[in-house]
């Protein structure tokens, strides 16, 4: 069975940063695209940024477009999500997620697998 285990949320400062870990339990995912998605209370979830298996194609949202970033590590199973200069609107409950199929998506319902989420929260 698949798991993936997010790691790294928690409360910040507006200004601050934080780093989210997603660790897989399985290496068949390295070849897979894998994303975070975030869901703010009463809204709908939506994609933060994706990535392929290689890195070489990497998508995030406008509104974390120089301030966040994706990387992952192929070796450790794990994904990241490298989060600065973070605002009060960023605060959600971010979740890793992980295609079971090769290609490419930006759509939530694309991803077979998905995370427990963490709760990222940034006050003002």
């Amino acid at each position: 069975q698949v798991q993936l285990v997010e790691s790294g949320g928690g409360l910040v400062q507006a200004g601050g940063s934080l780093r989210l870990s997603c660790a897989a339990s399985t290496r068949t995912l390295n070849q897979n695209a894998m994303g975070w998605f975030c869901q703010a209370p009463g809204k709908e979830r939506e994609i933060v940024a994706a990535i392929n298996w290689s890195g070489s194609s990497i998508y995030y949202a406008d509104s974390v477009k120089g301030r966040f970033t994706i990387s992952r590590d192929n070796g450790k199973n794990t994904v990241y999500l490298q989060m600065n200069s973070l605002k009060p609107e960023d605060t959600a409950v971010y979740f890793c997620a992980a295609k079971a199929t090769l290609g490419w998506s930006l759509q939530g319902s694309s991803y077979s697998y998905w995370g427990q989420g963490t709760q990222v929260t940034v006050s003002s």
